[in-house]
């Protein structure tokens, strides 16, 4: 038979790392044996449903390259594809009083009152409340005649209190759990929408899918499933319950933290590729270790049977180390053009507004000399010199404003910066250092990279020192930082020698007052 998995999320917001990850071993079950990816849109819960949402579906899907094979925008022979107008077509109210009249559901007409009242149970450490059947005795006329006279009322799943009921997961292999923990779960509300357990089981069986992948979180809820399918006489499908996704301090991944949806992670600077590989390694890993995969990769080394049943840690620190091995990776010219936006707005200058406010703004008059300066590092030849500096350095674009902000404008810093016992400077030698050098630069006509460091390199012969004891204080003149993306002469390459003079005169003076 031709494997077939779905996607079935429901439209509640960004898509939650989680989620991916399910849609991902989903995409790769199926692709890995040549079978077919659907797309199903669980909508059926109209208070959760978010304006939107399914468009976040689609373009997240597309982003990271989980093409489906059907779905409601590409019929297949199964649809509708969205439960919405699947119910329109009365589906599941067909298969529920289907099983009405096998006896394997009921009727219940029981007000809020009456629910409000019953007992509850422990069940699994979770306190709740367990319906005592108490429709199921009603005669066919008294059903009969609440339904004509308009009577709210739920079907519920008939499930017996006695015995056990097994099923089994390709992970965890076999589960039985005893029938006594099986509630009467509603089937269909009083608004006549399924619920979401039911109309899973009716959609997937109707759709042929045979294998469905979910977070073990829902182990508990497989044994009613399968008497669904039991009541039926269908076939279950392959079970496949992945382990927990946890944070660093091993507690359940929020799904409100902040950053842990994929459009979390985009708006942030991770690449879509990168994510995906990363997520894939939560719960998975191949036979030989090996840790970067593209999406081909990952389709050919696929086997679910290689899932773990222990919980997955959401490490964001060997994220961004993935993300930074991508980035290293990328082409030249693909890398300039996604961090190009990232380099104009860490260079733009800020203007202050009438508000007392800051707002970028290189093209309005009354602009400092720090500001007219950075106004001319907008050319393409220098925005290419800068993204080649930072390339290797940052492990998301977000991080690219941090480290080339300073040629923007020369931050605020401590003279104690000058002294380093690595380089065997001080704030005296320094001084000194900068004293000589700065009529050097002033004559300077090559302001290349390497016209900068051969006429550096000379006096740093003839001065009898070491490269470190020059170049230390001329970058933290010219940078104002401790880590900077390159050299001091890749640095004043891009300044420019009026900016890289003006920089070195205010180094001095910091210095003089200390």
């Amino acid at each position: 038979m031709k494997i077939r998995t779905r996607y079935a999320p429901s439209p509640t917001g960004r898509m939650h790392v989680g989620n991916l990850r399910s849609a991902l071993y989903e995409f790769l079950i199926a692709k890995h044996e040549g079978g077919d990816f659907m797309l199903r849109i669980e909508d059926t819960d109209q208070e959760r449903f978010v304006e939107g949402a399914t468009e976040i579906i689609y373009r997240t899907l597309e982003r990271v390259g989980l093409k489906h094979d059907e779905g409601p925008d590409k019929d297949g022979g199964y649809g509708p594809y969205v439960q919405s107008e699947r119910m329109k077509t009365g589906i599941y109210m067909k298969y529920a009083k289907e099983l009405v009249e096998k006896g394997e559901a009921y009727y219940c007409f029981c007000d809020k009152e009456r629910l409000a009242s019953l007992k509850t149970e422990v069940v699994e450490g979770k306190e709740i409340t367990v319906y005592d059947k108490h429709c199921l005795s009603l005669g066919k006329e008294e059903i009969e005649a609440n339904l004509a006279a308009g009577k709210p009322f739920v079907i519920r799943q008939n499930n017996p209190r006695e015995g056990s009921t097994t099923f089994h997961d390709e992970l965890y292999g076999d589960i039985t759990v005893d029938n006594a923990e099986l509630d009467d779960m509603i089937l269909i509300k009083s608004d006549g929408y399924p619920t979401y357990n039911f109309a899973n089981v009716v959609d997937d069986h109707t759709m042929a899918i045979t294998h469905v992948v979910r977070g073990n979180e829902y182990l508990s809820s497989s044994p009613k499933y399968t008497r669904l399918y039991e009541a039926f006489g269908w076939e279950p499908p392959k079970y496949v319950h992945l382990p927990l996704v946890t944070d660093e301090n091993h507690k359940k991944l929020a799904k409100r933290g902040g950053s842990t949806s994929f459009e979390d992670l985009m708006e942030q600077g991770f690449l879509a590729e990168a994510v995906v590989n990363f997520i894939a390694l939560l719960g998975w890993s191949p036979d030989d270790n090996r840790e970067i995969f593209s999406l081909d990769q990952l389709i050919e080394a696929f086997d679910y049977r290689r899932i773990s049943k222990s919980p997955a840690v959401y490490d964001v620190v060997k994220l961004r180390w993935m993300n930074g091995e991508y980035i290293k990776a990328m082409d030249e010219e693909r890398f300039y053009e996604m961090a190009k936006p990232y380099l104009q707005r860490a260079l733009t200058p800020e203007v202050c507004t009438e508000d007392g406010g800051k707002a970028s703004d290189a093209g309005k008059g009354g602009l400092s000399h720090e500001e007219e300066t950075v106004s001319r590092l907008f050319g393409e030849t220098q925005l290419r010199k800068i993204a080649a500096m930072v390339k290797t350095r940052i492990e998301v674009f977000n991080d690219i404003e941090e480290m080339v902000d300073f040629f923007r404008e020369l931050p605020e810093y401590s003279a104690e910066m000058y002294a380093h016992k690595k380089m065997k400077t001080t704030k005296e030698s320094s001084l000194e250092v900068l004293a000589e050098v700065l009529p050097l630069l002033e004559r300077q006509e090559d302001y290349s990279n390497d016209g900068l460091y051969g006429m550096l390199a000379r006096y740093v012969e003839e001065k009898g020192c070491k490269n470190g004891f020059v170049m230390w204080p001329i970058r933290t003149a010219v940078s104002g930082k401790q880590m900077t993306p390159a050299g001091a002469t890749e640095i004043m390459e891009i300044l420019g020698r009026e900016e890289t003079v003006r920089r070195i005169r205010k180094g001095m003076e910091l210095l003089q007052n200390a």
